[in-house]
Order: C-alpha cells, then structure tokens, then sequence
C-alpha cells in the first residue's frame, strides 16, 4: 500500500494538533494448543507461547511509533477465552492459569492482556461454572488480565442464567476492589454478539476461528472528527457526514500504515481494522465532544441518538473505503468516565442511564464505565445487563456493557480511576424492582430474525 506525501502531512497535523493516536496495537494469539490434565502444565504452555510470540511486540511497536511520528497509545494482548484453555485440567483451578496470564503480560511489558473470558450464550459446562465462580478473585488479584463474558447471540437467544450470576459476580468483585473504587468491574465485560477480533479492551479475547497470530489495530481519533465537525461551520447534515466520512477514511488510513508494518516485522499476519470511536479524558479527545460539535447543547439531549447515529454510520463508510480489512466492533464507544464531555453532561443532569440505554441501539458499547451506587441490588444489576444485551440481539449488533456498583459511594459521588479509565460521577439508577424478572432465569428464545437460513 503506498501513501502520498499528502496523507502523511495529514497525519502529521492530526497527530500534533488534534489527539490522533492509534489507540491499540493489539496481538492475538492462540491458546488452544496449552490445554493439558495439569493447571501447572497448562499454564507453563501458555507463560512459553505468549512470551515466544510477545517478547518483540512492545519494542517493535515503539519503533514504528517513533519512526513515522504516530502516538501509539497501547500494546496488547488478546488470547483464546481462558475458559477453554483450562477446561480440560482436572483441578480447574482458573485464578492459578489468571496469575500466570498476568504476571507474563508483565514480562512482555504489555498494557493489558485480554481473554480472561467464557462464551456461554447457550448454557454452561461444569468448566465454566468453575470459570464464573473464579472470577470475582482473578480479576482481583491481577493487575493487567481483563475478562469478558458472551452471554446472549442473536442466533441462541439470552442466556437469563448466566446474567443472574453476573449480578452477584459483579458485586463481589467490587467488594473485593472496594479500595480502589470497585476498579476489577472496570476489567470486565459483559457482551451480546461478541466478535472474535476486537482489540479493544477490557472486552478483548482470540476467538476460536482465527489463526495462529496476528495482529489487530484499533484506531480512534474522537478528536480529529471534533475538529472536523467545528471547521464544517453551520453546513446541512447530510454534507456534515460528508466530511466525517472523508475524516475517518484518513484516520483508517494511519491505522493501516501502523497495523501492516507492526505485522510484517513481527512475521504474523496483519488483521483488521477496528474503527470505534474511542475516548479518553483529555479536553479535545470526546465522543460527547463530537456530538455537542454538531448542535446538541449537552450530549445526552433529544437528538442524541440520532447525531450518533449518524457519526458511527459515516465513520464506518469512511473507514470501509480506506481499509479491505475492517472488523471488530467498529462502532462508537461512549464510557462515561473516559470521556469529559459525557461526565459534565451526567453532572448537569443531560444524560442518565436510561439516555446511555437508548443510544447503544446506534453503537457498540452504551452501558460502559458506568458507576452505580455500591447499595445497588445484583437483581438491578441483572436487568440493567439483560435490557442492553436484548438490544443487541433484537438488532443482530454487538453490545457491551461495563457497570460497576461502587463500594459506599451514592449518587453524585465521584470515583477517581486514573489514567485511560479517568474518573465516573456515580449515576442514579430506577428503584423500581424487576427482581422477580430476573430470577425466573432460563434461556429467553432466540427473536424471530434469527431465523434467515
């Protein structure tokens, strides 16, 4: 692929002047052959293959960001769902194959490594009862391992079952980072339809159907199409997609350069794309941002979901024309504490939970770095996951949600997290009850779209 002199100038302004980065440099490898009857033997193969495939990844990717002047903002791993790779051991002893996954993550000197994560859409094994129950303490004694779990598809339905037990994972796990602002939930994912080639954490694991290795980018550049959107000046909407169309094909366009170069010099295949829109808390880095741009006096406002809407469909078709190789989520991600622009509008009163609800039916991940009173219910907190995951699957689309219930901490209160994850007004959420919903449990069919075969 060859890029003009124009495109690298381009690039360069955007890198300087407006919070470009390639937010990930992510890594997937394959797992599947370190199952073994012995938890220690499982997780020495998984310690030698990550460090065999990994031990480059950080230097490699720090060069090209140096050479071509292109912030590369993490390197990751994603690895096969650890549910599988440790299911065949006969202890099942998941939080000992976590500390291992962790503490070589360390080593390799990766930001985080994701596939702590089991697909139970359709039901559950014995290995992965063991799985859920290990997860409030494994995600509580590492420091870089996230995890995610798939629970309901469009083609097998909601899983009720798993969604119950998540209520009280979720509250367990923050009772055990209560410390640190209930901050394990942060590195938990819970998804509809999840894809096998996201990069973006906490919700990254290497499905089943890809290759040995390859590498997978993640781009963002919320800031870019701020500035764009602000230069358009009072233009009509259908013109205002124009230009963010033409903005995101650019941002792909430095993704690709990345992405291809890390591949080749690691000698993996290079795989795709992911466009999401992805903030962080830097003034000029804002989804909420961008949607304040196009006219809404505070993002959460009517019209909401309709601006989004129309920025993750225009960035998906510029992105598609820049790339052949765009996956993962490529959607708009709105965490409310990673972005600034979502955080005031919360505190103003513009945007609330059932608002964030709402708009996920336009993007990937609505429900995301939400934080809810400590004194939430595990029932609450089932329903809240089961009203987004049925979003995704009526409207065969990936959802996802990140919601931690914070230890003493009420509405109004903030939670300081630091770094990417910045910091979450605590929201307020119905305290109407649907209790007796939930704990029906069982498997809710599969919607009648499901059936195109």
């Amino acid at each position: 692929m060859i890029f003009s002199p124009q495109e690298i100038l381009e690039t360069v302004m955007m890198t300087e002047m407006e919070h470009l980065d390639i937010r990930t440099v992510t890594l997937g490898i394959s797992l599947r052959d370190c199952s073994d009857s012995s938890m220690d033997r499982v997780c020495d193969r998984v310690v030698t293959k990550i460090k065999t495939l990994a031990s480059r990844l950080v230097p490699i990717v720090e060069q090209i960001a140096l050479e071509y002047g292109i912030p590369i903002a993490n390197k990751r791993i994603a690895v096969t769902p650890l549910s599988l790779v440790g299911e065949s051991s006969i202890d099942l002893n998941y939080v000992k194959l976590a500390r291992a996954v962790d503490s070589v993550a360390k080593d390799v000197g990766v930001d985080f490594i994701g596939g702590f994560s089991a697909l139970v859409h359709k039901g559950m094994t014995n290995g992965e009862r063991s799985f859920f129950a290990s997860i409030p303490e494994a995600l509580s004694v590492t420091d870089r391992l996230c995890g995610s779990v798939n629970v309901a598809t469009t083609r097998s339905g909601i899983n009720m079952d798993a969604i119950v037990s998540l209520g009280h994972i979720l509250k367990h796990l923050a009772e055990r980072t209560a410390d640190r602002g209930g901050i394990g939930c942060a590195k938990f994912v819970i998804f509809a339809n999840a894809v096998e080639d996201n990069p973006f954490m906490a919700g990254a694991f290497y499905g089943i159907g890809e290759p040995e290795a390859i590498i997978n980018v993640g781009v963002s550049g919320p800031g870019v199409v701020a500035h764009a959107v602000k230069l358009a000046g009072n233009c009509d909407l259908g013109t205002l997609a124009e230009v963010i169309k033409r903005t995101a094909f650019k941002i792909t366009r430095a993704g690709e350069l990345v992405g291809r170069e890390a591949a080749r010099r690691l000698g993996v295949p290079f795989g795709i794309i992911d466009l999401s829109l992805a903030p962080t808390p830097l003034v000029g880095d804002s989804v909420g941002e961008i949607l304040e741009a196009m006219g809404l006096e505070r993002t959460g406002a009517p019209g909401s979901t309709a601006a989004l809407a129309m920025l993750t469909d225009a960035v998906k078709k510029g992105g598609a024309m820049a790339s052949c190789h765009v996956g993962g989520m490529s959607g708009a991600f709105i965490p409310v504490s990673e972005d600034h622009a979502m955080i005031e509008a919360v505190k103003l009163g513009a945007l609330n939970l059932e608002k964030l609800e709402a708009m996920t039916s336009v993007c990937s991940v609505g429900i995301d770095m939400v934080a809810v009173p400590g004194t939430t219910s595990a029932e609450t907190l089932s329903a809240i996951i089961a009203d987004e995951v049925a979003i995704g699957v009526v409207n065969n689309k990936t959802t996802a949600i990140r919601i931690i219930p914070v230890p003493g901490k009420n509405v109004g209160d903030m939670v300081e997290y630091g770094g990417l994850l910045g910091s979450a007004p605590v929201m307020a959420v119905n305290q109407f009850s649907a209790a007796n919903f939930v704990r029906r449990g069982g498997l809710i069919p599969a919607p009648i779209q499901s059936l195109r075969n």
